[in-house]
């Protein structure tokens, strides 16, 4: 469900970067959010973009996210920094989480550039109930790093701020350190940061590592090209799916009511139950145990490895 709240502040808060503070016209209360949830704010001309919530979630009546300008955009962003005033309505769908703070003892926290957005509310929450943890931020140049003064200022030796033009690429090996079965690693952030990470954390204990994508992660070919049948359990009815069609639209040609948006499974709006069948998982969210697990799937990009999917629709 999309709702209409109003602009009602707009700030820089470093070079290229803006936050929003949205609140709903008549002062109602907004739904709930728990730490790396985001909203789709759908804009005055019909854009739909997808940004982190950062704020304070404990606010019940105000939503605050940051854009980054990007020039290589479709345009969204650049709508925002230049064309969206405070009073202004905007259209907002959500609050998903698909980046969930997991219980821990410890946790490391790794952002690069604007990947810092939904990072803020887990320091937060890990800082309020007590864990041990500890943030290293990366970005181009200092002034590029929204909210890099406060987060230091905050939490003192916890945070670690490290521009590129001033330290060099992240060196995570020496950051991460021995392998520990008591700590979750956080990482958001561009694909190639995402990527090192990934590659840093490959001996560390299953399901440390939990990372959010801007971006899809590149794809390999699907498990199968041939058809395959896709039962809509709730109405009985079944559909073929072809190489060239995706289960998104092909549910919809038979009448299934997905909401979707980026149709690039990042995020997360079309997930859908699955009942019986293996996945050919082709998202960029699902960890990878939640990928083995078999009980959900993105209609968006996401296919089959068997020669028929049962799904919750």
């Amino acid at each position: 469900m999309v709702v209409t709240l109003e602009v009602s502040a707009k700030e820089t808060v470093a070079e290229g970067v803006v936050t929003l503070t949205l609140t709903h016209p008549a002062g109602a209360r907004l739904p709930d959010w728990t730490p790396g949830s985001h909203i789709e704010l759908v804009l005055p001309e019909g854009t739909i973009r997808h940004y982190s919530l950062c704020g304070n979630r404990w606010d019940a009546y105000t939503y605050r996210i940051a854009v980054l300008r990007e020039p290589l955009g479709r345009g969204g962003s650049s709508y925002v920094h230049d064309a969206l005033r405070v009073g202004d309505r905007v259209g907002v769908g959500g609050p998903r989480n698909h980046f969930p703070l997991v219980p821990s003892e410890k946790y490391l926290f790794i952002a690069g550039g604007i990947g810092i957005t939904p990072l803020l509310p887990k320091v937060r929450q890990a800082e309020l109930l007590g864990a041990d943890w500890q943030l290293l931020y990366g970005g181009r140049t200092r002034a590029s790093m929204a909210f890099a003064e406060e987060l230091a200022a905050a939490h003192g030796e916890r945070v670690r701020i490290a521009p590129q033009d001033e330290c060099g690429l992240l060196d995570l090996v020496s950051w991460l350190g021995t392998p520990r079965p008591d700590t979750k690693v956080y990482c958001c952030g561009p694909a190639p940061l995402l990527a090192a990470v990934e590659a840093a954390c490959a001996h560390w204990p299953p399901y440390t590592l939990r990372t959010e994508r801007f971006t899809a992660a590149d794809r390999s070919a699907p498990v199968r090209d041939t058809p395959f049948e896709v039962e809509l359990r709730r109405t009985g009815r079944t559909v073929t799916v072809t190489p060239e069609v995706s289960v998104l639209d092909a549910v919809r040609r038979v009448g299934a009511e997905v909401l979707s948006s980026c149709e690039q499974g990042t995020c997360g709006t079309c997930l859908t139950p699955v009942l019986q069948g293996r996945p050919d998982h082709r998202d960029s969210i699902l960890a990878d145990h939640e990928r083995a697990a078999n009980t959900c799937m993105f209609l968006c990009v996401s296919r089959s490895c068997d020669d028929r999917l049962v799904l919750d629709l």
